[in-house]
């Protein structure tokens, strides 16, 4: 058990700022390099066909609905492994690690096959993507159904790692998978020497050997680095943990599914007004990702940090670890905007020739959403840094609820109605606003501080 005393002594008594960013500098190297293959992925697909750009997107929301029961029991487990190692109850660590690991087999099983299956009815009747795309999004989502289930046991290995206070690791396979995935995207897409020229398909066949490397890798060092924890399938489930998984996972599990249906909602809204619309709206994600490009990572060390401080029962230092993570990701966010909206040209450029007539009107949208967006990403940042708080302490209802209402009620609500006066620029503008209103309202909930207690049972 060294291993994990020596990541926990750290983790509990370090200096914060310098802890986060130990714990999350590798998962924001990963970022910028799954962000190099975003944009490597839309460059490749850009060349095949300027409109094919929009496919994945198309694909992301409800690939995230199916996806949602990995992050819930992932969340949940998370906060109740990160727990149990700040307390030093390595044997309940350990037996949830096994658990936790069944549960994502099965689940991941089903929800490959359902997403399969349910796919055609899913954008038939929900985003209804626009018609020149609609052969792409069936291929392309056919294939990343195999993604889905690997993509369970990725996540799982990832966290039990993580939670013991490795996130060196995980951050080199996931950036190993991304550079795959990247090297093979010109292969499979454009033909290149003997490999056929499959567009999209080719693009949906590089996410899943990458993936599927990713897993593999992970597994070996689950096995290398924590032998003692020996990962396969068990009949051993404990009733008290799986109420406790459940108990914790419902509302992030409400939450993605919400999350997912919002997008998909969002998106037939944006679909509405045409391809160029919808490829704009790809595009100018692809740009907004350079600025998340620290969330993802330093929002992860946050979870870790305040689950194990909370285990070893160091209430004010959690409090101070989620005050300092607000400032820390809010600050290096909004730098990223500003570089970001400062080369918004250069990189719309990279797959739009704003000279060509027939594709201008792609980029004067793009130029659109960027102009409303960009500068109300730090607030999302910091809605973020409340929600992996809710993830590490336990306490995940009031940041769900936060989220249902920026997507729901600004972003879907008052984007529709915003759009019926304003156009496509309504939609750009319910984004920005609902941005600011879930940062702002995560700020309040982090500074109450009711969050703040630990959800285990100790040993008596």
């Amino acid at each position: 058990m060294g291993s994990l005393d020596r990541y926990r002594d750290r983790i509990i008594n370090g200096p914060i700022y310098r802890t986060l960013l130990w714990l999350g500098l590798p998962a924001v190297s990963v970022q910028l390099v799954n962000i190099s293959y975003n944009i490597a992925d839309a460059y490749w697909l850009s060349r095949y066909s300027p409109i094919d750009v929009a496919i994945p997107r198309q694909i992301w929301p409800s690939f995230m609905m199916f996806q949602a029961l990995a992050m819930a029991i992932g969340a949940a487990n998370q906060a109740l492994i990160s727990q149990y190692i700040g307390a030093k109850m390595y044997v309940n660590a350990i037996r949830t690690i096994k658990q936790y690991f069944t549960l994502s087999f099965i689940l991941g099983a089903i929800m490959s096959i359902t997403y399969y299956l349910l796919r055609p009815l899913i954008f038939l009747f929900i985003s209804s993507p626009p018609q020149e795309i609609v052969n792409g999004v069936l291929n392309y989502s056919a294939i990343i159904s195999i993604d889905l289930f690997t993509s369970y046991f990725v996540l799982c290995f990832s966290i039990i790692i993580q939670s013991a206070g490795d996130t060196r690791r995980p951050a080199i396979v996931n950036a190993i998978s991304a550079t795959i995935n990247i090297i093979l995207d010109p292969f499979l897409i454009l033909g290149i020497y003997l490999f056929p020229r499959l567009g999209v398909i080719g693009a949906a066949i590089a996410t899943v050997l990458a993936r599927i490397v990713g897993a593999i890798i992970l597994y070996i060092i689950m096995h290398r680095k924590f032998p003692f924890i020996e990962i396969g399938i068990t009949t051993e489930i404990d009733r008290e943990w799986l109420m406790t998984t459940f108990r914790i996972g419902i509302p992030i599990l409400l939450q993605n599914i919400f999350n997912s249906l919002a997008f998909q909602i969002q998106l037939r809204l944006i679909n509405s007004f045409g391809v160029a619309t919808s490829v704009a709206w790809s595009i100018g994600f692809t740009v907004i990702d350079i600025a998340n490009s620290v969330l993802w990572g330093l929002s992860q060390a946050t979870a870790i940090m305040v689950g194990q401080n909370l285990g070893a029962n160091n209430i004010d230092r959690s409090k101070k670890i989620a005050r300092y993570s607000q400032i820390l990701i809010g600050s290096i966010i909004a730098i990223g905007s500003c570089f970001a909206y400062i080369i918004r040209h250069n990189i719309i450029t990279l797959f739009i020739d704003p000279s060509d007539p027939e594709v201008n009107s792609i980029y004067s949208e793009t130029e659109n959403f960027l102009k409303y967006a960009l500068f109300t990403i730090p607030f999302f940042g910091i809605f973020f840094v409340g929600s992996s708080v809710g993830r590490g302490s336990g306490h995940v209802l009031i940041p769900t609820i936060i989220d249902i209402i920026r997507l729901w009620i600004v972003r879907i609500a008052l984007g529709y109605i915003l759009s019926q006066y304003l156009g496509s620029t309504g939609i750009w503008i319910a984004f920005a606003l609902s941005n600011m209103f879930s940062g702002i309202s995560a700020t309040i909930w982090i500074q109450r501080g009711k969050w703040a207690k630990p959800i285990i049972k100790r040993s008596s």
